[in-house]
């Protein structure tokens, strides 16, 4: 089963248990609105799962629209929050335009909450890239992952996940294209350690 295929399974149980901004840490609240506060132009949700963040940014005034590749959570995400726009895609349909939604180069700020976690490590410099390519020229990049002492996958409850240093992830997308102009790392009780990363398309 792919991870597409299991996040299908399981979507509605998923949305159930953390489909809503009040399941979500306050700090990674905080975070996301403070990054989105700085963003201009359009902000893309990609790999919005069932549409919370998505929603959340566009009740604040942004911009947003979600794509996720697992048709049952833009399903979810449409008929939990009418009004926002959701499609079903990939990272590579958006670096080249094919969503109906936006070319490529078109938007403002790109959030990646942990939507690259499941991706092998020889995927993610592609998938970088093509989010470099759908920024705007200075667009921003946030992106959230679990963070680790070393890059290892780990038994996540959906499928497979990777464990990333912080260090090595700012690495990739400074190869990527990028520059890494802020970083956050944190260790909540009862969770796994956490990092987020903003960047800017050079």
């Amino acid at each position: 089963m792919t991870t597409t295929e299991a996040y299908g399974a399981r979507a509605q149980e998923y949305a159930d248990l953390l489909g809503t901004i009040d399941a979500m840490a306050p700090q990674d609240r905080q975070c996301i609105e403070s990054w989105a506060l700085a963003v201009e132009g359009p902000i893309l949700d990609a790999g919005c799962g069932p549409g919370h963040w998505t929603a959340h940014l566009a009740a604040l005034g942004h911009e947003a629209r979600g794509i996720d590749p697992v048709p049952e959570f833009v399903e979810i995400a449409r008929r939990n929050h009418p009004g926002v726009g959701y499609d079903v895609g990939s990272f590579a349909e958006l670096a080249g335009g094919s969503l109906r939604t936006a070319h490529a180069g078109s938007w403002g700020g790109i959030l990646a909450w942990y939507s690259l976690i499941h991706l092998e490590p020889r995927e993610l410099p592609d998938v970088l890239a093509q989010l470099r390519a759908a920024l705007q020229p200075a667009g921003s990049l946030l992106l959230g992952f679990f963070d680790g002492r070393r890059q290892e996958s780990f038994a996540h409850a959906v499928a497979p996940a990777w464990f990333w240093p912080a260090e090595t992830m700012a690495q990739l997308l400074e190869d990527a294209g990028f520059d890494v102009v802020s970083r956050e790392r944190r260790e909540d009780p009862g969770a796994r350690p956490h990092a987020a990363l903003i960047a800017e398309r050079r």
